[in-house]
């Protein structure tokens, strides 16, 4: 194993080691996921995009949903405090396992979800996200939410996933009732 691999072992395993910390105890499996998919869209990520896809939702039990408006523009500014939190997190991860600047920045930009539709690897990001959730959260989130509502957010998860990523979504298999919703979302 070369240097590079022992950085970027350590690095995930300290992102595993923080997650650990979640009181829920679902981030570690989140971050399994968002790796697992990460491989089978592109198996030769750069190291940044492993890493960030692993530290997709780093610390986030540290920022409750509740502690914001519940209206559209809470929801938004709880998603960036977030993003900044899993990137100044991941960066003090990153540069603790003895990475430079120019691959914690570029890490810190996916995580922050900078350039999505300019930049390939954040846009392999934003599928690899919108794939684990419908594949591993679609099912417990759709019976909270109203039918119109839940279309709303599958049309807009599909406008910011690539083709590609269209391709896996729709070779999941979803329960019926959850099938239906994604069809009605596309018809739309």
């Amino acid at each position: 194993m070369d240097r590079q691999d022992t950085r970027l072992k350590r690095a995930l395993q300290a992102i595993d080691a923080f997650n650990r910390e979640d009181p829920q105890g679902e981030e570690v499996a989140y971050s399994e996921r968002m790796t697992a998919w990460l491989v089978k869209l592109e198996p030769e990520a750069s190291e940044a995009l492993q890493i960030a896809a692993r530290a997709q939702h780093i610390g986030r039990w540290r920022i409750p949903r509740e502690t914001y408006p519940m209206d559209r523009a809470g929801y938004k500014r709880w998603r960036t405090d977030l993003a900044k939190l899993h990137a100044e997190t991941t960066a003090s991860i990153l540069a603790e396992a003895g990475y430079d600047e120019e691959t914690i920045e570029r890490t810190s930009s996916l995580l922050q979800k900078k350039r999505l539709k300019t930049d390939p690897e954040c846009q392999t990001l934003e599928d690899v996200i919108a794939l684990v959730f419908l594949e591993n959260y679609f099912a417990d989130f759709a019976p909270k939410h109203s039918e119109e509502k839940i279309v709303h957010i599958l049309q807009r998860t599909w406008i910011k996933m690539s083709p590609r990523g269209h391709e896996a979504a729709l070779r999941l298999e979803l329960r019926p009732d959850l099938a239906e919703l994604v069809e009605k979302a596309l018809a739309g």
